[in-house]
């Protein structure tokens, strides 16, 4: 256990970052998860909704340092490919 004035701060400041850092990562995949299903079941217009709102979701995470910029750069990569591909099928 901490016993020390700062150290105790630092375990205070830790525990309320890694809760927004893991909010954080929640609403990430929760956008990416409802793309995923727009892919499989929507309209053309719901899915580059979705895809929108997943990249954004995605930047701001990469923004903050939730996750790696190329992470960041390949989820959106991947989900564009599969979106293009589901497009194109019609």
């Amino acid at each position: 256990m901490a016993h020390s004035v700062t150290a105790r701060k630092r375990i205070r400041q830790n525990a309320r970052r890694r809760a927004r850092n893991r909010w954080r990562l929640r609403a990430m995949r929760a956008a990416v998860k409802n793309l995923r299903g727009q892919i499989l079941h929507g309209s053309e217009a719901d899915m580059r909704e979705a895809y929108r709102l997943a990249a954004s979701a995605i930047d701001k995470t990469a923004q903050k340092g939730v996750i790696h910029k190329n992470t960041a750069a390949r989820y959106k990569s991947r989900l564009n490919k599969r979106v293009k591909t589901r497009i194109q099928a019609g």
